[in-house]
């Protein structure tokens, strides 16, 4: 069964919200670019590459309806600060509009180009699972985080397709619980061996010998490798550098930055503390606590063992080799 979290539909957009998953799958109309990034701030879409696919749509309307072009890119590209893919994706956009090319093929492209270099880092991510791995993942990076087959999620699908007999740890993620409401629910429909962990479980588990390699996905890349993910990305590397487990970043090139020298510059997203202090509408914290949600951290480079993309795994992970598998 395909899992999919858009569909263009010519004149406006049908997205999953994926607020409401697994409990029911409910499909927004968005019909102009305010709407779209509307559901970009409130995460009924997410996913450094999803992101960017959606925006350059939100695009397409908000130009065809007339609107000043500077605040469509403005507008849009004040939802998500971290991710990578959204600025690429409508400078990408501006630089047609300005050029004269037709946008609505333009975003058409980049939907397609990101789909196709998915299932190229699958292909070649696949090949570091050996059969009958044990890969522990965080946050989701299936299909609903891209254009429709994954980065991270769909280097497990791609070996689980290739006969490879694979069990997934799935961190559960919090707050938003993408792991355990997402990305299990992909792995359901896939029919992928998984079980959902606490999210404080994975060192436990490296401990025990029970996990054999982390995959994850990123929102940002730095030009010397350092990548901005998930936040609890950076607390995963420190474990398994300390329990010998190779850790995989999986990403398209599209969600490097090479305008940014390391991730001390990369702006990180702090979203309301409120995020933190309830789950689906009900309170787990006193009203008056203060909490802290930053939605993202930093692994440096030598925390990685390698990064995957279309045109290659940059391993090991630095500056020299960045630039030479991106040039």
């Amino acid at each position: 069964m395909e899992v999919k979290a858009f569909y263009w539909m010519g004149d406006h957009l049908l997205l999953l919200d994926q607020r409401q998953l697994p409990e029911k799958e409910l499909w927004l109309e968005l019909r102009d670019h305010r709407e779209v990034a509307e559901a970009i701030r409130n995460m009924a879409v997410r996913g450094a590459p999803a992101i960017g696919c959606v925006a350059a749509y939100g695009f397409v309307m908000g130009i065809s309806k007339g609107s000043d072009p500077e605040e469509v890119y403005i507008t849009l590209s004040q939802t998500r600060p971290t991710a990578r893919n959204l600025f690429w994706a409508l400078d990408r956009m501006m630089e047609a509009l300005k050029t004269g090319r037709d946008i609505e093929e333009e975003a058409r492209k980049i939907e397609q180009e990101d789909l196709e270099a998915n299932r190229r880092m699958g292909d070649l991510g696949s090949k570091l699972i050996h059969d009958g791995a044990r890969v522990l993942t965080h946050c989701n990076t299936g299909a609903l985080a891209t254009a429709g087959w994954g980065t991270a999620l769909g280097v497990i699908r791609t070996a689980h397709l290739k006969g490879k007999k694979v069990h997934v740890w799935v961190d559960e993620t919090r707050p938003y619980l993408q792991g355990a409401r997402l990305t299990a629910w992909e792995l359901f429909k896939e029919g992928i061996m998984h079980t959902v962990i606490t999210d404080n479980s994975a060192g436990y588990l490296m401990s025990r010998g029970l996990v054999d390699v982390i995959i994850v996905g990123a929102d940002r890349i730095t030009a010397n490798g350092e990548v901005a993910n998930k936040i609890g990305t950076y607390s995963l590397a420190v474990l398994a550098k300390y329990h010998g487990i190779p850790f995989y970043v999986c990403a398209p090139s599209t969600t490097f930055d090479l305008s940014i020298a390391s991730g001390k510059e990369i702006p990180i997203e702090e979203r309301s503390g409120s995020e933190v202090k309830e789950i689906g509408g009900f309170k787990i914290a006193p009203e008056n606590s203060p909490a802290l949600y930053l939605s993202f951290d930093v692994t440096p480079a030598e925390l990685i063992t390698g990064i995957i993309t279309e045109r290659g795994i940059i391993s090991p992970v630095n500056k020299e080799n960045v630039k030479k598998c991106l040039s």
